[in-house]
């Protein structure tokens, strides 16, 4: 499913206009995004957890040319499920 298809479910399902289910989810990926850019955690409760994680830096190697090169250290953004989402996805 993509976001577009996204939209159109929650649409459908809440009877609102695609137009304002869209702004609804965009500001509401947006707000994520702002969270976790200042280093907060979001806690969906039954659904999951959006943070970021600090990766140190490492030696990695150019498959090119088989040269070593270094990894600069960054924030990557992580997602760890949720019991209720882990058991209603394993039926």
């Amino acid at each position: 499913m993509n976001k577009k298809e996204l939209i159109a479910k929650v649409s459908e399902a809440t009877n609102v206009s695609k137009k304002d289910t869209a702004a609804v989810i965009e500001e509401t990926f947006n707000t994520i995004a702002q969270a976790m850019t200042d280093g907060d955690k979001v806690q969906l409760i039954g659904f999951g957890t959006f943070e970021t994680r600090e990766r140190g830096e490492r030696t990695g190697i150019n498959p090119l040319n088989k040269e070593t090169v270094k990894i600069a250290a960054c924030k990557a953004p992580a997602f760890k499920a949720g019991k209720a989402l882990k058991d209603k996805v394993n039926g």
